[in-house]
């Protein structure tokens, strides 16, 4: 009973609260503040990690929150979303004190999260995820769902302008519809805060685009966004105003308008990074790879996803791959590596000898690395050590008579530990401890130990901060001047265009384009991934 009448105390809190603040239009002058985090300090194991951080929302307007990986971002909102409670300073919605403890609490406060990694149960409807929980019953207690399908349609069409299908499984849709129910779940709690956590890291520039014209709908409803993202072209295409940690102090906090890249850039790294893509010196070398009509069957689609692929990839040479979502790119890596076994037809060759890369052991027998685009399902094994992740593709090395040697491992893993720079308190830190650079660089190197010839990286910097990123490049072209060939997926066409020697564009399966280092642009790149 006395929990009960908490919950039915904080909502009227809450009424009161969001009473208060009406919805406005963007292009008002003055927008009052939402939310005010004042003072706010944060420890783990008596190590602080927010050192008195301020950070103001306004109602109406789009509030980028940025900083290198470990700067304090996730922490700082994870005491708004309610999941740390044990902090000190101040949390005020429209002046009123609070201290959300729990994500329910923060939801009846108007709060809502949309991390990274989309919190939706796969296997239930688009309107059941909207309304879990809270599904709207009959009078004799069961779910009502004519009237939770009816409400989660209007809510989508409604409030947002989205077809989607509210009786399909949330597991057949796009990453990109799947914020979209996300969002419409947050607007169902009434949300007036809205949490999004790097919510383009996975989605193509026509998916962005369609993304940024929802958030401006909700910035017109005078609802206050706080964007988190390491895109810098995201950042200043959305954003009103930029508030910079680094090392867990605010550091900086400007309307966008006066703060430029190189700037901001400085803000975050705490330097300047005159040559974000290092320039290579070395000579390209004799071929390397060699692929033949190369196809792969997708028996889901029933079609193939790779369409007779023609390419080469030569010693001491990046070579590209640019294209759009389910353009094939990252399924022609993934046969590279033996991922789909007899799905995949044609010939691949590896220093001139025809490979057998029928499954991923034979292309690691043959020099073959592949990194990924997915770090958190498929690069690491999270509850695990760092020392454990990066051995893990190397246990041989590390093993005496078939028994595993931990002084064998450690003398493996530590030169390579201090070669790429990962931070982390001890090589026993469970590697979910760790920044998204570090765990980035930790999938490299866990590859690296196995001495590739050939290294296929698919998406190497995603969700990583522009100073992991200048990290990750110097690594990558030191690298190749060593002699190894290089494959590189990246949606971000600057670093495309800036790092590789030669790039391939995929369209629905098939290579329609090459260009060299002289020819490419991001225009005729675009228009051969669309097709034209």
């Amino acid at each position: 009973m006395e929990a009960a009448t908490g919950r039915e105390r904080l909502k009227r809190k809450a009424v009161e609260i969001w009473n208060t603040v009406q919805p406005m239009n963007t292009e008002a002058t003055a927008r009052p503040a939402l939310l005010e985090m004042r003072g706010i300090r944060k420890s783990f194991d008596a190590v602080e990690v927010l050192h008195g951080v301020d950070f103001t929302a306004r109602a109406g307007q789009v509030h980028a929150l940025v900083g290198e990986n470990g700067a304090g971002k996730s922490t700082l909102i994870n005491i708004l979303g309610g999941i740390h409670s044990d902090y000190l300073g101040t949390v005020r919605i429209t002046g009123s004190p609070v201290r959300p403890r729990g994500a329910r609490q923060a939801a009846e406060l108007g709060i809502a999260v949309i991390h990274q990694e989309t919190a939706l149960v796969p296997h239930m409807s688009v309107a059941e995820n909207i309304y879990l929980g809270r599904e709207p019953c009959t009078r004799f207690g069961c779910v009502n769902w004519p009237a939770m399908r009816r409400q989660a349609g209007e809510l989508l069409r409604g409030k947002l302008g989205a077809e989607i299908d509210v009786r399909r499984d949330v597991a057949a849709l796009s990453v990109a519809a799947r914020q979209i129910v996300e969002i419409a779940k947050a607007l169902s709690l009434d949300a007036r805060i809205l949490v999004m956590d790097e919510p383009t890291s996975a989605l193509s520039d026509s998916e962005t685009d369609a993304l940024f014209t929802l958030i401006r709908q909700l910035r017109r409803r005078g609802i206050a966004v706080i964007y988190i993202s390491h895109k810098l072209d995201d950042i200043f295409s959305i954003a009103d105003e930029i508030t910079v940690l680094r090392d867990g102090v605010c550091v900086a906090s400007k309307p966008v308008e006066a703060m430029g890249r190189d700037e901001l850039v400085r803000h975050m790294v705490g330097r300047t990074i005159e040559r974000h893509f290092p320039r290579r010196r070395a000579q390209v070398g004799e071929e390397l790879l060699r692929i033949e009509s190369l196809s792969v069957f997708d028996p889901g689609l029933r079609r193939n996803v790779v369409c007779e692929a023609n390419m080469t990839c030569r010693r001491a040479e990046i070579v590209g791959i640019a294209g759009l979502l389910g353009s094939g790119a990252s399924e022609l890596l993934g046969a590279v590596f033996g991922r789909y076994g007899r799905r995949t037809t044609g010939r691949i060759f590896i220093d001139g000898r025809l490979a057998a890369t029928t499954s991923p052991r034979r292309a690691m027998e043959s020099g073959v690395a592949l990194v990924t685009n997915d770090r958190q399902a498929e690069g690491l094994v999270r509850p695990m050590s760092s020392l454990r992740n990066l051995t893990l593709a190397s246990l041989r090395r590390c093993c005496v008579g078939g028994v595993m040697s931990r002084r064998l491992e450690r003398r493996a893993a530590e030169p390579l530990v201090a070669r790429m720079s990962i931070r982390a308190a001890s090589l026993d830190t469970p590697v979910a401890t760790l920044s998204g650079g570090n765990q980035q660089k930790v999938v490299l190197g866990k590859w690296l130990m196995t001495e590739p010839r050939l290294l296929l990286c698919d998406e190497p910097t995603r969700g990583v901060d522009v100073g992991a990123k200048a990290e990750i490049y110097a690594l990558l072209n030191e690298l190749v001047e060593s002699g190894m060939g290089l494959l590189l997926i990246s949606s971000e066409l600057p670093e495309l265009l800036a790092l590789s020697d030669r790039i391939y564009v995929m369209h629905r399966g098939r290579i329609v384009a090459q260009f060299g280092r002289d020819e490419a642009t991001q225009e005729r790149i675009m228009s051969a991934a669309m097709g034209d």
